[in-house]
């Protein structure tokens, strides 16, 4: 069984009794059960098609914070092989909720950096649900330094709701890390790409997401602040959160639209969680062709991701 948002409930309920069919036909206790059983089948395929089809901005915000999500280190699992995580900052200490270190993608070198959530209660715990302290960003900008001195390519999958705002990052100088971070992605002189794989939070993304190119997953978000965070700021009310996410324009189709992003990465129907292998594989698919055209150009990459970042809302 998934675990259902909200505005699943009809879906949820088709599959509960296709569910409670197939345990009776098991069992024995039911004489002939398939018809019934492909008739809901298609009802509930239909049901979650126009579901999915008209998602609000809102649901879009709950799809991509569904716990079920395939995660950062479920998509270095599956899309790179000899990784080799390195950790610390060489200042402070090591922080888990930034995954990141060398592997290869097809064969080729490459550094990965992500931002992992965590997949039951002991890793949320351990990654500090996605959401980085300074040390972990001046983690990614050790790894980003390293990958520009050795020219490998820079991949990173962001997936945060912002960046830690406990007192102790604050006092640690959480700002200027998250500022040191955003710095390093634009001085970089080597390819960069960067996968929204869930949620785009703030600089808290921006720290690892200023690349060459920028993608998202078709129910992903990314924003400036949180959608509770801007209703609590605007209009002092948490409960217009809806409100704020329509008309913050945070989904990966407003964002194409306005050129901040460069390509849409398709989902599943259902959402990524409930066929990761197949979201994962679209993500490599992407990377794969993105990886090959960098690697055939002689192009100036940090000049050209200044020139990208320069020209947006010029032509709005």
């Amino acid at each position: 069984m998934y675990n259902y948002l909200d505005f699943e409930k009809p879906v949820a309920d088709l599959e509960g009794k296709i569910i409670e069919l197939k345990k009776l036909a098991e069992s024995g206790e039911a004489v002939d059960v398939a018809d019934e059983i492909a008739r809901l089948e298609k009802r509930s395929r239909d049901a979650l098609r126009d579901i999915y089809k008209a998602l609000t901005p809102w649901q879009k915000v709950q799809v991509a914070r569904h716990p079920d999500r395939p995660h950062c280190l479920d998509y270095i699992k599956g899309l790179f092989t000899d990784f080799t995580p390195l950790a610390g900052d060489r200042k402070f200490g090591d922080d888990q909720a930034i995954v990141g270190g060398f592997a290869r993608f097809d064969g080729e070198p490459i550094a990965v950096i992500g931002q992992e959530k965590g997949s039951d209660t002991a890793s949320r715990l351990k990654h500090n649900f996605g959401s980085v302290r300074p040390e972990g960003y001046r983690k990614a900008v050790r790894l980003m330094e390293l990958a520009d001195r050795f020219s490998i390519p820079v991949i990173t999958l962001v997936d945060t709701a912002g960046a830690y705002p406990g007192v102790g990052a604050e006092e640690r100088g959480q700002a200027e890390a998250i500022a040191r971070s955003t710095s390093a992605c634009l001085a970089l002189k080597v390819p960069t790409v960067s996968v929204v794989i869930g949620e785009g939070g703030s600089g808290g993304a921006i720290a690892i997401a200023t690349a060459n190119r920028v993608y998202m997953l078709e129910h992903a978000i990314y924003s400036v602040i949180s959608p509770e965070g801007a209703a609590s700021i605007l209009w002092r009310d948490t409960t217009r959160s809806k409100d704020a996410a329509t008309s913050m324009k945070i989904t990966a189709q407003d964002l194409l639209e306005m050129k901040i992003i460069d390509a849409i990465i398709p989902e599943p129907l259902g959402g990524a969680h409930r066929e990761p292998d197949k979201v994962i594989s679209a993500t490599g698919d992407l990377l794969r062709r993105t990886m090959q055209e960098f690697a055939g150009s002689n192009a100036d990459f940090r000049e050209l991701r200044r020139e990208k970042y320069l020209s947006m809302g010029r032509n709005l």
